[in-house]
C-alpha cells in the first residue's frame, strides 16, 4: 500500500528475460533519485497487489516491458484514466499473473484508481533468457525516468 498523499512508481519485469526488466530498470533509477515523497515498487505478483501499490497515492506510474513490433525503445504512454490500454501489446508471455489492463479494469469498477494513473509501455525486442537488457531498451528507460521526474514537478 501507497503512503497516502505519496507519488507512487511500480516497475514491473523479470531480470532474467532480457528487456522485460525494462520497468526494474526504470524503478531503480528512479529509486536512486531518493526523492521525498516518491515510493517506487520493483515488481508486483498480480493485478490486486498492483491495485494495493496505488492504494492511497495521488498519483502512480506503471512501467512495463510492452511488445507491438515497434522499434525497440519506443515509448508508449497511456493516460489510465482517459485512454484505453490496448491489452495486446503487453507480452502473452509476461511473468505477471494478471495485466496491467486487467488492473485498471478492476480498480476502475471497484472505484479504486488513483487521482493519476500513467503507464509507460517500453518496446522491448530480446525476451531470451538472462539479465542484459537492449541498449535501446535501457536508453527508453532513461527517457522515461525523465518523463516521470517532469511529471512530479507538475504534481508536487
Amino acid at each position: 500500500m501507497a503512503v497516502p498523499g505519496s507519488i507512487t512508481v511500480v516497475g514491473l519485469g523479470n531480470d532474467f528475460r532480457g528487456d522485460d526488466a525494462a520497468g526494474l530498470y526504470t524503478a531503480r533509477l528512479l529509486a536512486e533519485k531518493n526523492i521525498p515523497g516518491l515510493h517506487v515498487i520493483e515488481g508486483v505478483s498480480d493485478g490486486t497487489t498492483l491495485i494495493n501499490a496505488w492504494d492511497g497515492a495521488k498519483a502512480c506510474f506503471l512501467v512495463d516491458c510492452v511488445y507491438s513490433k515497434k522499434k525497440p525503445g519506443y515509448i508508449h504512454c497511456f493516460d489510465a484514466l482517459t485512454d484505453v490500454i490496448p491489452e495486446d501489446i503487453f507480452p502473452g508471455y509476461s511473468t505477471h499473473a494478471f495485466s496491467i489492463t486487467g488492473a485498471v479494469k478492476l480498480a476502475r469498477a471497484l472505484d479504486q484508481l488513483p487521482e493519476k494513473l500513467i503507464v509507460y509501455g517500453i518496446e522491448g525486442a530480446s525476451f531470451t533468457t538472462g539479465k542484459t537488457i537492449s541498449l535501446e531498451v535501457e536508453q527508453a528507460a532513461r527517457k522515461v525516468r525523465d518523463l516521470i521526474l517532469e511529471n512530479l514537478r507538475e504534481i508536487k
